[in-house]
Formats: structure tokens, sequence, C-alpha cells
């Protein structure tokens, strides 16, 4: 079980507007970095938090307090918590049905095709696998290569879109924006010298020219009422 300070910067805002203790000392007691804590003095930081009174709260004394004030290299202790707050477990591999994980490998060849940017830790939080089956089957070294069919994790069920899409949002920072399509457009002082080419519309028809090829076409046609004759 771990004992941890709750609230950590709205404990800070409060001893550092009732107390005569260190910026140090405030900063080991909330887990915060000095720099942090004298901002937040100056109202750079923090602003609109509401300070807490750890001694309301149970965290801290107050004769812990008078200790620190009275020596600056005194370090805070935490109180014994009535309530203790449970350890946070590490983050083990995604579990993956039984009845599913025969679509892994067709989940797993999609998203290094669809996403390469993707790094085997991160597809192996996603599917539930191991980095030596990615590699095997990004390098086309699977045993079952030849039938593997690339499938949308989402729709097999093995991930939702929520985790996928935060992943891929991760393998992307940092990295260039992808180049414009079509080009971009020409400066100015390249397009001031191009010649303009005659306007179409400006061009007056000739009407005469018009109804002649109208009537040599008509003449081309056969006529429907000599077809309709002939029967």
């Amino acid at each position: 079980m771990a004992n941890t300070l709750l609230m950590p910067k709205a404990t800070a805002v409060w001893l550092v507007d009732n107390t005569a203790l260190s910026f140090d000392q405030i900063a080991q007691f909330c887990t915060l970095h000095p720099l942090e804590v004298k901002a937040i003095a100056d109202g750079e930081a923090a602003q609109g938090i509401k300070g807490l009174d750890p001694v309301i709260t149970g965290q801290l004394s107050r004769d812990e307090i008078s200790k620190g004030e009275a020596d600056s290299n005194y370090r805070l202790k935490l109180a014994e918590p009535k309530v203790r707050v449970p350890e946070s477990k590490r983050r083990t591999p995604r579990y993956t049905p039984v009845s599913k994980r025969q679509d892994r490998p067709n989940a797993i060849l999609w998203l290094v095709r669809n996403h390469p940017e993707l790094k085997d830790a991160q597809i192996s939080r996603l599917v539930g696998t191991t980095k030596s089956t990615i590699e095997q089957i990004r390098e086309r070294k699977h045993w079952n290569a030849a039938n593997l069919v690339p499938m949308d994790p989402v729709t097999l069920g093995l991930c939702s879109q929520i985790d996928l899409d935060l992943e891929v949002q991760k393998a992307s920072r940092g990295m260039p924006a992808p180049e414009p399509v079509g080009g971009t457009l020409l400066p100015a002082r390249d397009t001031e010298s191009l010649e303009v080419g005659e306007d179409r519309d400006d061009q007056e028809l000739d009407a005469d020219a018009v109804f002649a090829k109208l009537s040599s076409l008509k003449s081309t046609q056969p006529d429907e009422d000599e077809d309709d004759n002939r029967y």
C-alpha cells in the first residue's frame, strides 16, 4: 500500500500562503520542483487552484510545520493516513481471448502496413502480442505469412478505436508534416512575366459557319421515314 500525498499542487498553494516553509521544503513534501513552488509563490503557476489545508485532511500535523519553520533543513514527514491508497499496478500486455488469438497476425499485418510509424511496443500493447511475432510478420518470415490478410484490429475487436488513435498520435509526434498534394502556388514575381493567352469569350463566333456545319451533319443522317417505307 502506498502512502501518497493527495492534491499536491493545492497543498503547495496552501503551504506557500500560510506557512514560512522554504521552497525546497514545500517542493520535497509535495513532490514538486522548487522552481514550480517559486512560480506558485510569484503567482505565475497554479492560478485558480484553491489551497488545500493538509492539517484538516490529516496529511500533515501542526508540529511538523513548526519543526520545518524552525529548521530550513528539516524534511516534512507525511502523517500516517487513515485510508491507504493502493499502489498502481504495472500495466501488463493486453489480454486477448483465445477465440480471437488467431486473428492477431492479420491485425499486426494491418497495423504494419497502414501505420508504419507505430513502434513494436505500441503494436504489442494494442493487440497483445510479442515483438518477435511482429518482426516475423514485418519481414514476411511468419510461418503463415502466405495466408495472412490485413484486417483492422478495431473491427476484429482486439482494441478500441480510441486506443488506436492515441497510439498513432503518440507515434506521430515530432514527425515532419506531409508534403501538400499538387504542389504549391508560384510566387508573384514568377507569374508576372507569364503571357496571358487570348480570351476565348472575346472571340466572335461565325454564325454562317455554325449553321453550315449543322446542315452537313443533318444531311449525313439517314431519313427515318425512308427507312420505314422500305419495309
